[in-house]
This record gives structure tokens, sequence and C-alpha cells, in this order.
């Protein structure tokens, strides 16, 4: 049964719908981009040092990934509109504080504040749409348009920041988020109807608890070991506690009725895969684009205007790629996409593995393009597998664990990537960065080709029927994601 309102909004109203909660996505996934090109600025203004420039990134997406399931669960609960515009409001003065603050630690303070408001959008926008549009191939459509605009956002991120850092400075990168906010809200209140879940859901307290000390703890460690030593007490102390928190989280969740990720989830090998392949290719994003952003500004000395139209390339084919991605989802199911993902995204690694102080454009360019084409692939059949399996009165936590994995991967490529590189860097920055980004590039090469598995693995006839299995355990028929093979029945479980 939807749980949308009775009355379900005639095409051009979901049209519309559609659009507002793209333009809301839009704004949460440039600010995950939108800074890597002005870190370099920042960084002079503020006097940051570079695990500053870590925690910059990973402030926004470290609260993202925790609150995200949080609020699925709120908005099935208390409403999706009412938690959508309290989102909105949020981050619009998340974005407004940002412009303004006056250290370092203030601009990490009101990152935070901004990725609460965007943890209140992401979830909420794709429950919205995943009860507005009930036909099957329609929702792949719809969603393969909102995975569409959340690549974009990100693809475009770089170079819309290096117009705005040259032009008006650094604040601009957040003040430009506030008219959008607004209009979105307005936009918000006229057009979009209030839905809930048939069954509201309890909240998860302690789970919701274990889940931020288990990311915070844990990249704080990464982030901060190589300047306190990986020995000291405060980073084994920090480690302690990630690894407590990560021990406790599954046998907890597992005695609560109604906990906050349902384990049961997982024993879908397309959902589970759904949020590995997520990990792995937001991974690669928040090291590709930490790696190069500091690689052409601060190695090649260009411009921030110069350095974001390097990443053209890689905009453009996510442009044209994204769509075609939702098409193909809808169509002939999630595998191809997956595998064309895994491909170009180790294959960009593999070309800057070769990377030098005085690289010819050309391996750039080919590089740029080739991650932008593969993770252009990436999104849609992320999101239609995490979401297409599950029953709908669950589909505002479905689609947090799918945006928890992508912000979880970002912020561990940003932690991971970024300290392997900078601990490595000898000598002056023009010489010594190139030869030790080489060791990040690798592990790109590495992400692409674990998307690749996982997308073979998880599009088989066996995958499938794990997915029924779940379904069966929910007590629902739901439709599961496409993966291009006949479905086995779902199976009866005690």
């Amino acid at each position: 049964m939807p749980d949308a309102p009775s009355s379900l909004p005639g095409p051009r109203r979901r049209l519309l719908i559609l659009a507002i909660c793209c333009l809301s996505l839009f704004i949460v996934g440039l600010d995950n981009t939108v800074v890597n090109v002005a870190l370099p600025v920042i960084q002079r203004d503020l006097d940051a040092p570079a695990s500053g420039l870590q925690w910059i990134i990973d402030a926004y997406t470290l609260v993202l990934a925790s609150l995200l399931m949080l609020f699925g669960s709120v908005a099935d609960r208390f409403g999706r509109r009412r938690v959508f515009l309290t989102g909105l409001a949020c981050f619009a003065l998340g974005s407004l504080l940002c412009s303004l603050a006056p250290s370092l630690g203030w601009l990490v303070v009101f990152r935070a504040l901004q990725a609460v408001g965007g943890s209140m959008l992401n979830p909420v926008a794709m429950s919205i749409i995943t009860n507005t549009f009930t036909d099957p191939k329609e929702r792949a459509r719809a969603i393969g348009v909102w995975g569409g605009v959340v690549g974009l956002s990100m693809a475009l991120g770089p170079l819309l920041g290096g117009f705005l850092v040259d032009g008006a400075g650094w604040p601009s990168i957040f003040l430009i988020n506030v008219p959008v906010a607004i209009a979105a809200i307005v936009l918000t209140v006229r057009y979009v109807p209030e839905s809930r879940a048939p069954r509201s859901r309890r909240l998860d307290p302690v789970g919701q608890l274990l889940m931020i000390v288990l990311l915070g703890c844990g990249t704080a460690a990464i982030i901060e070991g190589p300047g306190n030593g990986w020995t000291s007490p405060l980073i084994l102390a920090l480690a302690a506690t990630a690894v407590a928190a990560l021990i406790a989280f599954p046998l907890w969740e597992r005695r609560v009725a109604e906990p906050l990720v349902d384990p049961r989830f997982f024993a879908s090998a397309p959902f589970t895969g759904a949020a590995a392949t997520a990990v792995c290719a937001f991974a690669a994003l928040g090291g590709f684009l930490f790696l190069s952003t500091l690689y052409l500004q601060d190695v090649r000395h260009y411009s921030p205007v110069r350095a974001g139209l390097w990443t053209l390339p890689m905009a453009g084919m996510m442009l044209v790629c994204a769509p075609l991605s939702g098409r193909i989802v809808g169509s002939r199911g999630p595998r191809v996409p997956l595998v064309a993902a895994g491909l170009g995204i180790a294959a960009s690694g593999v070309l800057l593995t070769r990377l030098a102080a005085d690289s010819p454009p050309a391996l750039l360019l080919a590089a740029y393009a080739l991650f932008g084409f593969g993770f252009g692939m990436v999104n849609a059949p992320i999101t239609n597998t995490a979401v297409s399996g599950m029953p709908r009165a669950q589909a505002g936590v479905a689609a947090a664990v799918a945006s928890t994995s992508r912000q979880v991967g970002q912020s561990l490529g940003v932690a991971v990537i970024g300290t392997v590189v900078t601990s490595a860097v000898v000598g002056p920055v023009a010489t010594g960065f190139a030869p030790a980004s080489h060791a990040g590039w690798w592990i790109l090469v590495g992400l692409g080709g674990a998307v690749l598995l996982l997308g073979l693995a998880t599009t088989t006839a066996w995958a499938s029927a794990t997915a029924a299995r779940v379904a069966a355990r929910f007590g629902a028929e739901v439709p599961a994601a496409r993966s291009g093979v006949r479905e086995a029945p779902p199976e009866r479980l005690p």
C-alpha cells in the first residue's frame, strides 16, 4: 500500500516534486565537492594545517553519514515534508555561518551544522520520490534522474567553486546556497504533499550514538595519526573506541525491536553490494578530488578558476553518463553500469600512477574523463538497487543506508588517501607531492576493481534470490532490483 496521500499527484506535479527534490539535493551534493577547489585559499587565509583541510571536508561528510539514517526514520515517522523543510532551513543557516567563519575551528563547526541540515534532505527526498512515483519503471527513471543530479552536482563543484573563489572569495561558495535553499522552501510548501510511513518506527538512540562514535573516532584516528604519532595515547584511545563501537553496533542492533539499521537488510546481496559499492566509489571520489586540488594548485600553481576548468572533462562525462546510466538501469538492470563504472575508475587511477610535476595535459585530461565516465555510471545503480528491493514503508531507511554509505566512503577516501599521500611528501611540495601521490592513485585502482567485482557478484540469480528471501522475511511483496537475469521465486522462511 502506498504511504503517500490517498490522491496521488498527477504527472506534471510529480515531475515538479522531482525537480524540487533534485534542487535541494543539488546544493547538498555541491557542498561535498565545491569546497575542494577553495582549500588552498582557505589554508592561506585561516592558517590551516593539512589535517585541518581534511577536517573541513570530513566534518561535513561525517555528520551527514552519522545522521542520515536517523532522519530517514524520523521523516517516515513525523512527516517527510516537515523534516525536509527543517533540513532546508538548517542548511541555509549553516551555509550563511560558514561564509562568516573567522577561524578554522569555527568553519569546521559551521560545516557540521550545515551537514545536519543536509542529512534531513538526502534520504527524505529519496523517500518522497519513491512514494510519489509508484510505478516501478517510472520510479526507476526518476531515481535515475536523482542519481544524475547528485553526480552532476559533485562534478560541477570544483568548476563552480573555482569561479566563485576567484570572483568573490571563498565565503561565496557557501553564500550561494542561501537563495537556492529559500527558493526550495517556498516551492516545497506550495507543491510537495505530506506523507508518512503507515506504521511509525521507534527511534534507536543507542544505535545512533554508537554510529557517531564509530565514524567520528575512526576518522579522527586516521586524520590525526601522522601528526600525533600512530602509537600516541590519543590515537590509540580513538582507535580502540572505534573498534569497540564497531563490535557493539551490530550486537545492539540485533537486540532492538526496531533498530536504526535492520540487520536483515544486509542478508540481501544486492542491498549489501549497493552499500559496499557506494563506499568504494565515493572513497575514490573523495581521494580523487582532494589530491587533484592540491596537485593543480600547489604543484602546477594554477589559479582556482584554472584548476576548476581542468575538471571539465570529468564534469562533462558525468553529465552524459549519469542519465544514460539511469536509463540502462531502468531497461537492463544495474550490471552494465556497475561494470563500466569500475573499469572507468580503475583506468583513471592507472593513468595517474604516472603523474609527475610536469605531466603532459593529455594525461590529465584522459584520466579526468575516465574518472567522470566511471563515477557518472555508478550513482543510479546504487540507489535503485538499495531502494527497489525493500518495502515502501522502509524507503526512508533504505535510502538513508545507501546515502550513508556514500558519505562514509567519501570521508574515508579523504582521510585515508589524504593521510597516506601527505605523510609521504618529502621536500618541497612542487617536487615531492607528485611522486608521493602515486600510492593514493594505486588505492584508487583498487577501489575501481572492487566496484567492478561487486557489480558482477550482486547481479546474479543467486543475488536476486537473497533479495527475495529478505522480502519474504518482511512479509511484503516488493520489487527486487533488476539484474538482467530471471529472478528466483521467494522462499518461505520461518
